[in-house]
């Protein structure tokens, strides 16, 4: 085995696109957005004796505040047709040696991992046998919420369904249709030689009030705007700062919601959703960037509107919006936001969201992080709101191994100390 940088795109994306539907933080896309914050990165492969590719490894350089640590997101990725957890083992030690020369000479402190494996006793085992212990704080999402939209009696690969992976008990119906009974006049989707749930079946399977909720969205006026144009990212940051101050949490600047979807939308894999009220479309306005040295407006009349500029008239008019990630197999529900109000806008969003990602071939839809009653020391109970909210679509939950740490050099340590006090601040 021997391990060799990738700067070829189709290499790597071709790679992904056929060994990853669970996280699409190892997807090129993800590595220039990183970069374009300023991160240096690595993006490795474990190549056989063939030279054929067996596994990819983004590795982001990270030096702040916390500590400077190289950060594997979600991954690394490896050949599924080659999933054993010798050979699993066996790739990980050669990446972290690799990586631990790297940190020595440049001076890191520790190896962070956030795997895609499942949470199970023997993954971790490997994990511990080679000298890694549990981060202190997740980065990303270690338990999703994810969605089949692929009908299960034809699929040609099929997610591996894990142990500890369940339907919701609230999400199965009484009387679901089975997955390959068809309804006439409903939506039978067929791509690529690949069967679809029709939207009948994806909506039985919901829970009741989802589903009438979705409904009284429509009924109330309620409208779905689907674009590319970078211009409605004020619109969704208008309604994200909302978020932010109601749900209290710090939000992301407009810089790194921009420059992320920017990265995406390059390869047409990101889209923005707006929940309009009352089916009006007014023009989506032109502002200066937000906070940037050039703004008329400081954050909090973002927020809130400028009355004066009669830009509040119209922006409140947008309900909800959210941020799609799509890949090759699944699509991701990654940012999100909305004014509080008794109109189900956000429903209708996620189920338009939905359908597109049937549209586009994908076989998953991934609402990402949700609270987890079985790792309450991972997930904080503020989430327990919004995953009531993505449950009611029904579909799976997705466990994967808590984040793991090589420690380099002491200095780890502080790191660790630090960390611990943010995830207590965070489950507080």
């Amino acid at each position: 085995m021997k391990i060799k940088i990738i700067d070829q795109k189709s290499l790597w994306q071709k790679f992904f696109d056929d060994n990853c539907s669970s996280s699409f933080l190892h997807s090129w896309e993800w590595g220039e957005f990183q970069q374009s914050l300023g991160y240096p990165i690595v993006r490795l492969g474990l190549f056989n004796n063939k030279n054929q590719l067996e596994a990819i490894c983004l590795v982001i350089k990270i030096k702040s505040r916390r500590g400077s640590f190289l950060f594997i997101p979600h991954g690394p990725i490896f050949n599924q047709n080659k999933n054993e957890k010798i050979k699993i083992k066996n790739y990980i030690e050669k990446i972290k040696n690799y990586l631990i020369s790297l940190s020595k000479k440049e001076n890191y402190s520790f190896i962070r991992m956030a795997p895609v494996l499942e949470d199970r006793e023997d993954y971790q085992k490997i994990f511990t046998d080679l000298g890694f212990k549990t981060a202190p704080i997740y980065m990303h999402a270690e338990t999703t919420w994810e969605l089949l939209l692929l009908s299960s009696s034809v699929m040609l690969n099929p997610p591996i369904r894990r142990a500890g992976s369940f339907q919701h008990p609230n999400e199965i119906p009484k009387q679901a249709r089975p997955p390959n009974q068809r309804v006439k006049g409903d939506n039978n989707l067929t791509l690529n030689n690949k069967t679809f749930k029709t939207d009948d079946e994806l909506l039985s399977a919901m829970r009741k009030t989802t589903r009438y909720l979705i409904k009284k969205a429509a009924r109330d006026g309620v409208s779905i705007e689907k674009t590319t144009d970078p211009k409605a990212l004020k619109i969704f940051y208008n309604l994200y700062l909302q978020t932010a101050k109601r749900e209290k949490f710090t939000p992301f600047s407009f810089d790194f919601i921009k420059k992320e979807f920017e990265a995406f939308s390059k390869s047409k894999n990101a889209m923005i959703f707006l929940a309009v009220i009352n089916n009006k479309k007014p023009p989506i306005p032109v502002l200066n960037d937000l906070g940037g040295a050039d703004s008329d407006f400081t954050s909090e009349e973002h927020a809130h509107g400028s009355e004066k500029r009669g830009i509040k008239a119209f922006i409140d008019q947008y309900l909800a919006a959210s941020i799609i990630i799509f890949t090759k197999s699944a699509a991701f529900y990654h940012q999100g936001a909305s004014l509080h109000t008794k109109i189900p806008a956000t429903y209708l969003l996620q189920w338009e969201a939905i359908k597109e990602a049937k549209n586009r071939g994908c076989q998953l839809y991934n609402f990402w992080g949700i609270y987890d009653e079985q790792k309450p020391d991972r997930t904080p109970k503020s989430w327990q709101g919004l995953t009531l909210f993505k449950t009611g679509f029904s579909g799976e939950i997705r466990r994967f191994l808590p984040t793991q740490d090589y420690i380099i050099c002491p200095k780890y340590y502080l790191t660790y100390l630090w960390e611990k006090f943010l995830m207590w601040k965070r489950l507080k």
